[in-house]
């Protein structure tokens, strides 16, 4: 008890000192916290309970709420009321109290208790809302439908820019025929204005029961860049040097506004904040591939990369070098052959040197066909009659004179032989 008699006599000191009147009476907590929907969300307002004697110091109000299983967020208000964007949040948990702050040193004077408020929204039958926008005029978007969503719901999304309402022109559905997806083409977007998107449920059964949810967004935070343009390699100094140009965008194209990463061959990504990288190369017999990608995060947060560039290729200066001589070779030779060709077949068309491969051989004449027709056949004659001749008699009885067989062989008759 005695430090705390002396803690409130030098809060009461100093109070005076600094000329501000010495707080006595203790703060009350914040009530009647009541709510008020608006379109983006609800409004919470609540009743200060601060005394004329207060008011001649600073009040501010501490106010803490969180959503389902998010973060807290916590924010110092010098109003009594604050706007929360509900989303597609089902509600909200939320805390309040009062400071004083001293006006000379700004220093906690007193503070009040907490007064804490729960706020059941109707119920979301959507959930994982995800936009995207790239090439930049094309705009997807999709979303989950939750268990408990009725049967007969249908989902619409329409979105907000520029004073301008825009409804989706192409639905993706799922296998129940319910809309889970919207994609829109030639749309563009000024990166200074927000986009309020708006998905409408409505259950067919009763056209009463229609929700709307909203979700506000930054244009930037939803561009997915396309890849850095005009990459270009090339070998200096036994090192690549690559170079390239950042991809066009929504919002602002100023070199500091890009960062990239640089994937050479299958080493792992560089990250680079320049339009170049220079790599040194350890083997110059080696082919390299490279490729660029690039997202923001200087100017406005944006955690989707692009995808990557084309790969570019560059081979070891000594390769080149021999393939474009050999191309040089070829390119001289060529039209050479082509010449000396052209002229081997005028000069043989010119004097008949492949006539005598190309004569055909003529047939013989009828008179040659019949006389080697006639030789044939007295051929075979002849060669008949010989086989009748005997060619050596057999002698059974070796005791028998070979004599006694001649007269038998000068009986025979000889039959003259026709040439």
């Amino acid at each position: 008890m005695l430090l705390l008699s002396l803690a409130w006599y030098e809060m009461i000191s100093v109070s005076l000192a600094n000329g501000e009147p010495a707080i006595t009476a203790s703060i009350m907590a914040p009530s009647d916290l009541h709510i008020v929907k608006h379109n983006f969300g609800v409004i919470l307002s609540w009743n200060s309970n601060i005394t004329e004697e207060m008011e001649t110091h600073y009040v501010k109000y501490v106010l803490i709420y969180k959503f389902d299983t998010a973060k807290e967020i916590e924010e110092r208000l010098r109003e009594k009321e604050k706007m929360i964007r509900l989303g597609l949040h089902s509600g909200f948990h939320a805390k309040v109290k009062t400071q004083l702050f001293s006006k000379e040193t700004e220093d906690i004077i007193k503070e009040s208790n907490w007064t804490e408020f729960t706020y059941h929204a109707p119920p979301v039958y959507i959930q994982n809302l995800s936009c995207i926008i790239y090439n930049i005029s094309n705009l997807n978007c999709t979303w989950d439908i939750k268990t408990e969503a009725p049967e007969d719901a249908q989902y619409f999304l329409s979105y907000r820019h520029s004073r301008e309402e825009f409804q989706c022109q192409l639905y993706l559905t799922n296998a129940k025929n319910k809309n889970i997806g919207c994609h829109m083409k030639e749309v563009y977007f000024n990166h200074a204005n927000k986009i309020r998107f708006n998905i409408t449920v409505k259950e067919l059964s009763n056209s009463s029961e229609n929700h709307s949810y909203y979700k506000k967004c930054t244009p930037q935070r939803l561009e997915k860049l396309n890849p850095p343009i005009n990459v270009s390699i090339s070998l200096e100094n036994r090192g690549i040097k690559i170079n390239w140009k950042p991809p066009p965008t929504i919002g602002s194209a100023k070199k500091n506004c890009f960062t990239y990463q640089v994937k050479i061959t299958d080493l792992e990504p560089v990250d680079v904040s320049e339009e170049e990288y220079v790599h040194p190369v350890r083997d110059p017999a080696k082919q390299y591939v490279v490729q660029v990608r690039a997202k923001k995060t200087t100017c406005i947060s944006n955690k989707m990369w692009s995808e990557w560039s084309e790969p570019v290729i560059i081979h070891d200066e000594y390769k080149d070098n021999k393939m474009n001589t050999w191309k040089l070779i070829i390119l001289i030779l060529f039209p050479s052959m082509i010449f000396t060709g052209g002229l081997l077949i005028f000069l043989c068309r010119r004097y008949k040197c492949i006539d005598p491969i190309l004569t055909p051989i003529p047939h013989p004449s009828d008179r040659i066909r019949i006389w080697l027709a006639s030789d044939a056949a007295a051929y075979q004659q002849e060669y008949s009659l010989v086989l009748q001749t005997p060619d050596m008699l057999f002698i059974s009885d070796l005791s028998t004179p070979v004599t006694a067989f001649l007269p038998s062989l000068l009986q025979q008759p000889s039959s003259p032989i026709k040439r």
